[in-house]
């Protein structure tokens, strides 16, 4: 089981790796990280799990947080309407997007970032992703609000971006032109 001593911090070379495409079909070691990382953040949302084993809450985690430069994300993370988004992905790409942009209010955070960094981050409003599931099959998923903003988040991991990288520094609450925002 993956606990937060397991997570890398800010600052690790691998956070800002390219990572590497994983095999297909994947291996079994593979699919047993892949499985890790969405153990992770379920258990991290239990309070009790969480309690017991000093697991700060999280709603994605990518391969790279865990020292693994392969491209593997798991989400398990609700819409505003209560709908579940619970993906184990190999290779998750965003193969389109809105023009429109969208932020969370609250500002992001990350398992890999010990402290909180105000200011908002600019995402797609809309994206789609192409992946493949645990099993290697390709999917194809329509996500908007806080579902692809946590995808932005993640698929940024596989490209060595954190989320701090798009806040501008000097004025790190300036309106986003053409943005909804979102909160959480």
């Amino acid at each position: 089981m993956i606990t937060m001593k397991d997570i890398i911090r800010d600052g690790h070379p691998t956070l800002r790796k390219i990572a590497e495409e994983v095999q297909l079909p994947p291996s079994q070691e593979d699919q047993k990280i892949l499985e890790s990382l969405h153990e992770f953040i379920t258990n991290s949302q239990d309070p009790k799990i969480a309690e017991e084993f000093g697991l700060r809450p999280g709603i994605g985690l990518a391969a790279p947080q865990i020292n693994v430069s392969k491209r593997m994300i798991a989400v398990y993370v609700k819409d505003e309407n209560d709908k579940l988004y619970s993906h184990m992905l190999f290779n998750p790409k965003i193969i389109s997007h809105s023009v429109e942009k969208s932020y969370l209010t609250a500002g992001e955070g990350c398992l890999s970032v010990d402290q909180a960094i105000p200011g908002y981050v600019p995402r797609y409003a809309r994206i789609t992703v192409k992946a493949y599931n645990i099993d290697g099959k390709e999917i194809k998923l329509r996500l908007k609000g806080l579902p692809a903003i946590v995808f932005q988040h993640e698929i940024d991991h596989l490209n060595g971006k954190m989320f701090y990288d798009y806040i501008d520094e000097t004025n790190p609450f300036k309106t986003i032109e053409n943005a909804t925002p979102i909160e959480r």
